[in-house]
């Protein structure tokens, strides 16, 4: 099997994508700023480096053979991703794949940008590339609505639909594919339905108990005019198999909004 190290491996993400290549009998390691080894399970190794400073990233990467690159932040993603990919041509790495997201070359939103300028410096890398794009985790969208519901009215954007996606099916496909050749810009993913955010917010409040007043706003400005064309959406790719609503029962108590 092969020496697999996964940037951000104690994100959401970056966990199940960990745990996926650890029962698959590969050898994994989970770079994080702050790592955890959980159980310390065999094959695991944990390292701490900060790739905004990249100490520590030439001895994590030494003998790995593939990279999937899921750590992100809202600021400092391209200068990052410039010392992970100098770093990983240094090593030897075959094959570096890079989580990306829905509508990054076509929503003016500056995180998006970031990570459209990532895909770029990856696939002119001259490393083997991979870039799977995907809609919003479920994860996400319930996040938003904890945050939101500590007010007691919602304001949600009108005409904004959202296509969320649950994190272990994406986990599935970056594994699939960081265990094949380089494919460069593969297939979008999403999940295999597209709601309106006001049933989101409205399902996610239900699914906690808790009781707000729903307030759509028209928002203007080119961001939302994009979101409301369907630009962050991918209908022909609705590969994900559990619904936002799965999700939600899955959960069960550990739902509650806005405490």
């Amino acid at each position: 099997m092969t020496t697999i190290l996964v940037t951000g491996g104690t994100g959401t993400l970056g966990r199940a994508v960990v745990g996926r290549l650890l029962d698959a009998g590969h050898d994994v390691r989970s770079l994080s700023r702050r790592p955890r080894t959980g159980a310390g399970r065999p094959g695991l190794g944990s390292y701490a480096v900060d790739l905004r400073d990249g100490s520590g990233l030439a001895a994590a990467l030494a003998g790995v053979e593939t990279v999937i690159h899921c750590a992100s932040s809202p600021s400092g993603d391209t200068e990052a991703a410039g010392r992970l990919v100098e770093a990983a041509r240094a090593a030897g790495v075959r094959h570096l794949v890079y989580i990306s997201i829905v509508g990054v070359d076509r929503i003016p939103l500056g995180y998006y940008r970031a990570k459209h300028d990532v895909e770029r410096l990856v696939a002119d890398s001259g490393l083997g590339w991979t870039v799977l794009r995907t809609t919003q985790f479920h994860d996400l969208v319930l996040r938003m609505v904890k945050a939101g519901a500590r007010l007691p009215a919602f304001p949600v954007p009108a005409g904004v639909r959202l296509q969320p996606v649950d994190v272990r099916e994406v986990a599935d496909r970056l594994v699939a594919l960081a265990c094949g050749e380089p494919a460069g810009r593969v297939a979008d993913m999403g999940g295999p339905e597209a709601h309106s955010a006001r049933a989101l917010v409205r399902d996610t409040l239900r699914a906690g108990g808790r009781r707000r007043v729903v307030v759509p706003l028209w928002l203007p400005g080119k961001l939302f005019a994009a979101l409301r064309r369907g630009e962050n959406l991918t209908p022909d790719h609705a590969d994900g198999t559990v619904r936002y609503r799965d999700f939600l029962a899955e959960r069960g108590g550990k739902v509650t909004a806005g405490r």
